[in-house]
Order: structure tokens, then sequence, then C-alpha cells
């Protein structure tokens, strides 16, 4: 099919943060995700975490870059427990699993491709079918639907439906894309891992072949590398937990895939411009890297052309690894700029600033404006939160009728707030 030709250029790169749901608890239900089981029944605080959540997105919107959000899915999810008839006592797993807010993590929302890279000239998007947790395969119908809504304009959006189930496929987390500009036509990088090991590999490598076929995305301008299984082994859940991409660069360890030299061969022979920049294992090592997050941040190319990574304030506490920060800052490179930020609860359930957000490369003035954040809203948002998320929820609480009234009344307030009726 021949591509179509684009005229209007007035693409932006939009962040699309996950609200931290009132639901937001420590179940440890993401095996493989060290983080997420290390703080099992730990008292968590959704009204701080969402909070935490609108602060990070008013800095980016600071810096003076277009920010957009999802809301929380419905939880607890009924028709869940109704297929799954679990006893409270016993099956406390099952229980949890219905309540999850791991919506937030909307890095796993979809992989998305930019008009520019595909055949027919449209953004499209794929939400993940998250498979293999059971907190999380329940996600893509209501993700979908908000998508759906958020990206109604078909003249610039399509909104597939996940790709079958026998796959697994994890979303964006395992997705990167290098360009000269973000309205300029890309390659996209594909991240899978091989089944087998300690934890699960998430995302199926015929599940991202399948991602790229749907989008209509040029063979020559797709590369599919394997993600190092001893990265998966010690954590490193979904490859953005050890590799960023933005532009023309790729900020990655050392050890993030199966063959290292082979993965920035194959992505130079389609990206000529790729930049490296690599922290070798001497300096962090795959450990500390998982376990401050370095790699889940956010690079960001800022208006004035220069490029941040927004990284969690766990970073700053790790000497190893501000040190690194601090020497990157100071040198040459493509990286200048380097900001932490507190998401503390997302952290403690095992996501970090780039787990947070959705990348999506559009024209803003083509997303349904209720989705799209600014100042005032946020200021209207953190009302509502103030007002309504619990201020703390321990393990006991999970399955209780009185704490599911709560958290359907906040997401219902919010909901009203941003006239998503629709959502309810």
């Amino acid at each position: 099919m021949e591509r179509r030709a684009l005229t209007d250029r007035k693409l932006q790169e939009i962040n699309f943060d996950g609200i931290v749901g009132p639901s937001h608890n420590y179940a440890g239900l993401s095996l493989g995700n060290l983080a997420a089981t290390s703080n099992k029944g730990d008292r968590s605080y959704p009204r701080a975490g969402a909070l935490q959540g609108i602060a990070k997105m008013r800095a980016n919107m600071a810096l003076g870059l277009p920010q957009g959000f999802l809301a929380p899915l419905d939880r607890p999810n009924d028709a869940l427990v109704a297929s799954l008839a679990p006893d409270p006592v016993n099956d406390r797993a099952l229980v949890a699993a219905a309540w999850s807010a791991s919506s937030m993590w909307t890095a796993n929302a979809a992989t998305v491709s930019p008009a520019p890279d595909t055949v027919d000239g449209r953004c499209h998007l794929t939400p993940a079918n998250l498979v293999t947790m059971l907190h999380r395969a329940q996600e893509w119908p209501e993700t979908k639907r908000q998508l759906d809504i958020a990206f109604a304009d078909a003249e610039h959006f399509v909104v597939h439906d996940a790709v079958p189930p026998s796959f697994g496929d994890e979303g964006a987390a395992n997705h990167m894309r290098f360009c000269e500009g973000h309205n300029t036509q890309g390659v996209e990088v594909f991240v899978y891992g091989r089944p087998g090991g300690k934890f699960p590999a998430r995302q199926h490598e015929q599940a991202s072949r399948a991602v790229a076929r749907l989008h209509g995305l040029d063979p020559s301008a797709c590369v599919f590398i394997e993600q190092n299984p001893a990265a998966i082994e010690a954590g490193a859940f979904h490859n953005d937990v050890v590799s960023v991409a933005n532009e023309r660069v790729l900020f990655t360890h050392a050890e993030a895939f199966a063959d290292q030299q082979a993965a920035y061969d194959a992505i130079r022979a389609a990206f000529p411009a790729l930049e490296v920049v690599e922290v070798p294992a001497d300096a962090v090592s795959l450990a500390e890297a998982i376990r401050t997050y370095l790699f889940n941040a956010q690079l960001l190319t800022l208006p004035t052309g220069e490029m941040a990574l927004v990284v969690p304030s766990e970073c700053r506490e790790s000497k190893p690894v501000w040190n690194w920060l601090e020497t990157m800052q100071a040198g040459n490179g493509p990286i200048r700029k380097v900001i932490p930020v507190d998401v503390r609860q997302s952290m403690s359930n095992g996501g970090g600033p780039a787990c947070l957000r959705l990348r999506v490369v559009a024209d803003p003035a083509t997303v349904d404006a209720r989705f799209m954040m600014d100042v005032d809203k946020a200021d209207a948002m953190e009302a509502v939160i103030d007002a309504h998320w619990p201020e703390h929820i321990d393990p006991a609480d999970v399955g209780t009728d009185a704490l599911a009234g709560k958290i359907r009344a906040a997401r219902g307030a919010l909901l009203d707030l941003l006239d998503l009726g629709e959502l309810r």
C-alpha cells in the first residue's frame, strides 16, 4: 500500500499519565516485579500517590510540554469476581486482582505508532492484552473504551483491539521509537523475551510482530530485539526498566539485551543517526539500576531542543547512580539535564516515571480535550482527590463493602469533574 502523504505536521509528543486510582494497594500480584512483591502487605496511600502523579504532570507542563492523562478503571471489577467466585478468606490474591489499580501504569496501556510511521498516515494504537497476569489481563477492554473516546477522530487515529491472548503483549513498555524529530518518519524497536526463565517473559515476539503489521509499519523500519534473560531474572520485567529511547538517543544499561552489540547494530542499520548512552555494569550494577529504576525514566525533548531525563527520586539516594547521572549531566553527551521526581507510592508497587506515561505523537487539537491536562484542571483534580481518595488502605480493607463504596464514589466524583460519565 502506498504511504499516505502528511501535509499537516503540527505533531508533538504528548505524555498521557495514568491517574493513581483510589483502590491503589500493595497486594504483591506481579511475579517478577521485585518492588511489588517485596512490599506485599504494606499499607498504601492512594491519596498521596495520586497527588504525586499530578505533581509530576505539573512539572512536565512547567517545562513547556503538552500533557494528557487517562482515568482510573472501574474497581473493584465485579464481573471478574462473579466469574471466579473467589473465597474471600482463602482466595485473597483473586480478590485483590479485582481491586488492582495497575491501570495507572499507562506505559502498558497500548503500543502507539505515530502517523509518520504508518502506511495510512494515521496514528495507530493497539491496547496491550497483558495476559501474563490476571490483575492486568482484565484491563484492556476498559482501556480501549478510553482510547476510543480520547482518540475518536478517525481522520487522525485508529484504535485496534488487543492482540489475541495466545501471545502476551505488554504495550509501550517494550517498545521504543527512534527519529530525527517526533513529526518525522521513525524506526520502531520491539523488545521481546523468551519463556523458560525464573520469571515470566511477558512480551511475546509474535505479539510484537502482529502489532507492527496491524499498524502498517514499513518492515525495513522495524527492529525486533531479544531482552537479556538475565535482566528479566534480575527483575526487569519490562524493557523500560533497563532502557529508554527518545529521538536519536538510546539510554540503556550495558546488560539490557541478549546480545548488546547486535542490538545496537540492528538499530543503527535501520537508523544510522543512533546515539547510545550506555551505563556500564561496573558503574551501576543491573541490580542497582533495577532497584532505583534509573532507566524507568522519561527521556524528553524540551522546547529548547535539549534533552532532559526525569528520574525517580530514589536515584538521588543511590551513590553509584547519582554519581553516574552527575557525570553524564556535566559531559558533552545528548542528555544535559536530570530532574528527580517523587513518585514513591507508584515506585513501591513497581512503577517509575516511565511506567506512569503513554507517549502519543499527535496534534493536541485532534485529541478529545477532556483527556488533556492544564493547570486549572490539575487544581480541580487535586481537590477531588483530596476530598475523595482514601488516605490509606491496609491489606485487610481489600474486599470490604465499605471500601468498595468509597472507591466507586471517588472515581465517580473524578469522572463527573471531567465530564466523562460515559466511562461509568
